[in-house]
């Protein structure tokens, strides 16, 4: 059994998908600010609204940060890694999920330097 959150506007894909009442399945959110949609020049400021992207998405498919038991991180410069791991870091301070980041040529759009989703436990 799975269950599609709604997603706004035209995209061709779901925010998040709960399965089998227990997991929640995070598409992938980059660093545009999702009100103004302005995207920030730095890895930092991306990584933050990355993050609170997901937390906002997990919150509606009632789940929290907590909750996540796995990311992936996607960045356009492995040089940014530790940048972006300070960031992720004070989202994740204790216990935090099992992670993968990978150097990738690009993104979505030029602009963007790097995207995250997670999987989450409902409990």
């Amino acid at each position: 059994m799975r269950k599609a959150l709604a997603s706004e506007g035209p995209a061709l894909f779901s925010p998040a998908v709960i399965a089998s009442g227990k997991l929640v399945f995070v598409s992938g959110q980059v660093g545009s600010d999702p009100v103004t949609k302005q995207t920030p020049p730095d890895v930092e400021s991306q990584t933050r609204i990355c993050i609170e992207r997901l937390k906002a998405i997990l919150e509606q498919a009632g789940a929290s940060l907590e909750d996540v038991v796995r990311a992936n991180v996607y960045l356009t410069d492995m040089a940014d890694f530790a940048k972006m791991n300070g960031v992720y870091r004070t989202f994740f301070p204790s216990e935090p999920p099992t992670r993968v980041t990978v150097g990738v040529s690009a993104l979505a759009a030029p602009e963007f330097l790097v995207e995250i989703d997670v999987v989450a436990v409902i409990d």
